[in-house]
């Protein structure tokens, strides 16, 4: 993979300060420190980061890519399905330059675009493709597998499209937060990631009782043993998975995780329940708009009876 600065490109494409903060980030540590909550996406790639478009080489394919639009395919990536409404500022100067950068990228075969109504809001709906995500992988530095922000392409459960569309939205406040308390997000883990992982964990975990004979009550041990390890609650035999998982770094140096789920009118009974008892840090979805909730459970702050009424009613 290699990359060149064309010199024309200052010439085509003017900087545009007013879509958010872009450029200048060091390849050693980019995104560190960073008021874009969407840097972190771009970390472990070997990409460009400033205004200016510049040849990427990636298996074999050629593209013309800024800083921009690397970050929008890697936040788009990382959170599956991201409203285009979420991914750019609007500039007053040039209003339609984020739609046409969009455009630009569908034409490319790097996302695709489609129409949708979150709440009583239109919207359009990007994705990753497979070429997008190729492309995200053949510039990814090496580094430890397990600690890689995943990238996701297409929809993955459409009947859930007006839920899934607002994690990235809920996301950047909980990013918001973690930066005003001085804590250094890593990377984000979606609820699919996460459910893999405990699926892996399951179907070996039934192999070993199979062949060992082990008890009912010793399998449950031991996925009780699994969730704490992986810090996620655990009650009545079911391991409660947030939509997010936000892993950071704390100020001072420790690590932790934020979870985050999007509450939705269609919360009700013993999922709301569940939800409430798992101390997730929760956000109320209103139309195409999000409220923050209190945060519940492992946080060490008490349950908003008023939430719990109003999600069971």
């Amino acid at each position: 993979m290699w990359r060149d600065i064309d010199p024309r490109a200052e010439e085509r494409e003017r900087p545009d300060t007013g879509l958010g903060r872009v450029g200048g980030y060091s390849d050693t540590n980019p995104g560190h420190g960073s008021e874009d909550p969407r840097d972190v996406f771009t970390r472990e790639l070997e990409l460009p980061r400033g205004t200016s478009r510049e040849r990427v080489r990636v298996n074999g394919r050629e593209y013309r890519l800024s800083g921009e639009d690397v970050r929008v395919l890697a936040t788009v990536g990382a959170f599956r399905v991201v409203p285009a409404a979420d991914l750019r500022e609007p500039n007053p100067r040039t209003p339609t330059r984020p739609a046409r950068d969009l455009e630009r990228l569908r034409e490319l075969g790097l996302v695709r675009t489609a129409p949708y109504v979150v709440g009583r809001s239109r919207t359009t709906l990007i994705t990753l493709t497979g070429s997008g995500r190729n492309l995200l992988e053949g510039a990814r530095r090496p580094g430890p597998a397990g600690e890689r922000q995943a990238f996701h392409v297409g929809i993955n459960k459409p009947r859930e499209l007006a839920h899934d569309s607002r994690v990235y939205s809920a996301y950047t406040k909980a990013a918001e937060r973690l930066a005003e308390r001085g804590d250094t997000v890593r990377r984000v883990v979606l609820e699919e990631d996460l459910k893999r992982d405990y699926q892996r964990f399951l179907q070996a975990k039934n192999r070993a009782c199979r062949e060992r004979g082990e008890s009912p009550d010793e399998r449950e041990r031991a996925i009780a043993r699994w969730a704490q390890e992986h810090q996620l609650p655990y009650e009545d035999g079911h391991v409660q998975f947030p939509d997010a998982r936000i892993e950071y770094d704390t100020r001072d140096g420790r690590r932790a995780v934020e979870d985050i789920e999007v509450v939705t009118p269609h919360y009700r009974g013993a999922h709301a329940a569940a939800k409430v008892r798992a101390g997730f840090s929760r956000y109320r979805a209103s139309g195409a708009r999000l409220g923050g909730l209190r945060t519940t459970g492992r946080s060490g702050r008490g349950v908003d009876p008023r939430l719990a009424e109003e999600l069971l009613s």
